[in-house]
């Protein structure tokens, strides 16, 4: 077996796995309402704080294109 069939092969068991316990978190009513919570929670953290990353870097953005102020020229 070559590498790229053994990273192939590990691949797909991930994600086989993976769809398993998705399938068995959806069926069990208590395990679903705990990953709902804990989505609802990473939305509400990281939420705010990509908008927060965000308009920062606009700002810096905007700042970097904006003209330089002549202070000597404004009030004579």
């Amino acid at each position: 077996m070559t590498e790229r069939q053994a990273e192939r092969l590990a691949n797909i068991v991930i994600g086989v796995a993976a769809a398993g316990a998705a399938f068995y978190i959806l069926k069990t009513p208590s395990l679903r309402r705990m990953a709902s919570g804990l989505a609802r929670n990473a939305m509400a953290g990281s939420g705010p704080a990509w908008l927060l990353a965000e308009t920062r870097r606009g700002w810096d953005g905007g700042a970097a294109l904006a003209p330089p102020v002549r202070r000597d020229m404004i009030g004579g």
